[in-house]
């Protein structure tokens, strides 16, 4: 999602006179669209200002996004930095800038902090074959870990009418592949009286689309009639992602999650059942307070014995301002490095079996504009990522392709 407002802020920018540059040396500004989901993502806020400022000193810093939403004053007090800009301000960026640029310009400051309530369409044009399409913002979930509900506010959406006007633009770019982003997704329509089965089975009727695909979905807004609408689609692809974060209902109830494993593993069936071929990810945390060697073994077998495709594997990262920070039974960094090494050894088995099914099959390939090493990649409709020889002609076309195996990496064969 922070990819579809990036582009949507810099194309405000460019309508407003100004220029993206490739040269850091050659810049006025660095502008940095932070996430703010784990520390991680801070730290490395903080290391991209340091390396541009050693490369051009002049350069006036601007960060916007979640952790200037969450800790303004802390980033204030980073050297280089200019001005801070919390959710409710950046997408008046342009504004801001052409102050910044007046001689008269002294002190680093930010303008008062909102809680943010406005929806602003947001989509990426022009830098991926895939066109990033965000339908939803915010959060009404409490889970104890998280503070996406702090940085971006309730969950809102726009209408499902100004949504399909957004896609009928995206196409006039050329994309064929638009993926449907937001923080809750599944709670599409709150603020509109819709819903987002509504809304798909709108979209999945326009003309001139090849592919929407579904991001991250909480599993207990994922509902049947979603699945079945995906399983006998030709525009929606059979991909889901469904947070789990625990096998463990201790720890699941812990974090105030909205379901619990048998839910979770009947959600999984339900799809096997109706779409057997659909790629399916599955998002995880290691080391959250309380979590006993018991507990991580039941999240263990529990992804083990699920007919799953990959794994993404967080470590648990205390925030500022969450009940989990306040829980006893911390986790080590030592023991959490260990579980995740273990959960990710989990996810190339997992992955190998479901990469297998799929050799010596033929699957309609999307390839993507970039090109390394001489290679082109792509994805087939349930998330198989295919390299092959580079072809130009192959380059944001959807092309069938025999899937080998080759090196651990994936390969493609034309049949076309």
């Amino acid at each position: 999602m922070n990819f579809a407002e990036t582009s949507a802020i810099s194309q405000k920018l460019s309508d407003a006179g100004f220029h993206l540059v490739k040269s850091v040396d050659l810049a006025d500004f660095l502008v940095v669209n932070t996430c703010s989901v784990t520390d991680n993502a801070d730290q490395k806020c903080r290391k991209l200002i340091r390396d541009f400022k050693k490369i051009n000193d002049q350069i006036q810093v601007i960060i916007i996004g979640c952790y200037a939403q969450l800790k303004p004053q802390e980033i204030l007090e980073i050297p280089g930095v200019d001005l801070v800009l919390g959710a409710q301000d950046k997408f008046r960026l342009g504004e801001f800038l052409l102050d910044l640029s007046k001689e008269n310009w002294v002190n680093p400051t930010y303008p008062a902090i909102e809680e943010v309530k406005t929806f602003h369409p947001s989509y990426s044009i022009g830098e991926r074959t895939r066109s990033f399409l965000k339908v939803q913002d915010g959060c009404d979930y409490s889970c104890t870990f998280c503070t996406i509900p702090l940085a971006r506010g309730q969950s809102r959406n726009g209408k499902i009418s100004e949504i399909k006007e957004s896609v009928l633009n995206i196409l006039k770019n050329g994309v064929r592949e638009i993926v449907l982003t937001g923080v809750n997704i599944g709670d599409f329509g709150k603020t509109t009286g819709e819903s987002f089965l509504e809304l798909i089975r709108e979209l999945d009727q326009m003309e001139g689309v090849d592919r929407f695909r579904i991001s991250s979905i909480e599993p207990n807004l994922l509902v049947s009639e979603i699945i079945e609408l995906v399983s006998k689609s030709k525009r929606i692809m059979p991909h889901f992602h469904i947070p789990l974060q625990s096998g463990s209902d201790k720890i699941l109830g812990a974090m105030r999650r909205r379901y619990r494993s048998q839910i979770y593993r009947n959600k999984i069936e339900e799809i096997r059942d109706k779409i057997p071929h659909a790629g399916i990810g599955v998002d995880v945390i290691v080391g959250f307070p309380g979590e006993g060697e018991f507990e991580f073994q039941e999240t263990y077998d529990f992804l083990e014995e699920l007919d799953i495709s990959y794994l993404h594997v967080f470590s648990y990262s205390e925030r500022e301002n969450t009940l989990a920070k306040s829980l006893s039974g911390k986790i080590s960094p030592a023991v959490k490095s260990w579980r995740s090494k273990k959960l990710h050894e989990l996810s190339e088995r997992k992955n190998m079996q479901f990469i297998e099914k799929f050799i010596g099959t033929t699957l309609p390939v999307l390839f993507e504009r970039s090109v390394k090493d001489k290679r082109i990649h792509g994805f087939t409709p349930n998330y198989l990522k295919i390299e092959s020889e580079y072809n130009p002609e192959w380059i944001n076309q959807i092309v069938p392709v025999e899937i080998t195996y080759q090196n651990t990496a994936l390969k493609s064969l034309s049949l076309a």
